[in-house]
């Protein structure tokens, strides 16, 4: 949400553009010339009929500073579309993480347990490590993986946000 005192808040914003080369790099050297931060990029393309992706961008800013770079980032030449789905209204965020946990004896079944309260699945196993598949909010992974931590944590990679606007709107 925004804040009108110009309290640091963290927006997720989509962007459809053309699937080219170059144009990712266009995006994120906005950013970074600005010395804006990106907490979270996914890239995938969404309408191969069309040639276009859809970038989903987390970035924290002052009111001033979303609205500077949502302005920016619809300048930018292969650009379609810029919505801020923190303001447009209901949304669907996820990201999946896969979680790397060393474990035997009570470790191990504690780590069962608890991936199971999370609906993580186990997706490779040894006898000293899982890996668990884990989908939901950014906070919901953090969750996770601070309770996995104690246990044998070994290494972590996550996708990012998506997001998609709920309802019949459409990008």
């Amino acid at each position: 949400m925004i804040a009108s005192n110009g309290e640091m808040t963290s927006h997720t914003i989509a962007v459809l553009v053309e699937n080219e080369p170059g144009v990712l790099a266009r995006v994120i050297g906005l950013f970074s010339g600005r010395g804006y931060n990106i907490e979270s990029l996914t890239v995938a393309e969404v309408n191969e009929k069309e040639n276009l992706s859809r970038i989903t961008i987390v970035t924290s800013g002052t009111e001033m500073i979303i609205e500077q770079i949502k302005a920016q980032l619809q300048r930018l030449v292969p650009v379609h579309k810029v919505i801020d789905l923190t303001l447009e209204g209901d949304h669907v965020e996820r990201e999946m993480a896969l979680v790397k946990v060393r474990g035997t004896g009570d470790k191990r079944v504690e780590s069962l347990r608890i991936a199971d309260i999370f609906r993580a699945h186990v997706v490779d196993s040894t006898n000293e490590s899982f890996v668990f598949e884990i989908v939901g909010a950014a906070s919901k992974l953090d969750a996770f993986i601070r309770l996995m931590e104690p246990l044998g944590l070994v290494d972590i990679s996550r996708t990012g946000t998506v997001a998609i606007a709920r309802g019949l709107s459409a990008m």
